[in-house]
């Protein structure tokens, strides 16, 4: 499976004082330790970066990312982003336009969201998004 982490479990998992035990967090550690592969794309390395503080923060995080490959969002994704957003306000669903992009790409190139974020299990019953079975918080 290719996992696509949002910013949500990667900031469980990169705060010092995180549990562990979470799923997703257990989930992303067992992906990066060769059971699954890890992708990201430059909106969640941005996110993350603004959510730290710090010289020391900054540089982990942009190390560790340097590792994983990165996937860019092209005019088609952002316009199927649109759609897909458009689909769920009319079926009742709020979804943001940073996690509409997301959702999109992990149509396109066939990906598996490992998220804490319940808005994308809302709308994944409105499109071809397939979120990991851990999804709990949010």
């Amino acid at each position: 499976m290719t996992l696509l982490v949002d910013t949500s479990v990667w900031s469980l998992a990169l705060r010092r004082d995180a549990d562990a035990s979470e799923p997703e967090v257990r989930q992303l550690r067992d992906a990066l330790f060769g059971s699954d592969v890890v992708v990201t794309t430059g909106l969640i390395l941005q996110e993350l970066l603004q959510g730290f503080s710090g010289p020391k923060a900054r540089l982990s995080i942009i190390e560790r990312f340097a590792a994983l490959p990165l996937l860019q969002p092209d005019r088609s994704d952002h316009i199927g982003a649109a759609a897909l957003r458009n689909t769920c306000r009319q079926a009742g669903v709020q979804i943001g336009t940073i996690d509409a992009l997301l959702a999109q790409l992990c149509i396109r190139h066939d990906l598996t969201l490992l998220t804490t974020d319940k808005d994308f299990t809302h709308a994944a019953r409105h499109c071809p998004l397939r979120v990991w079975p851990g999804t709990s918080r949010m």
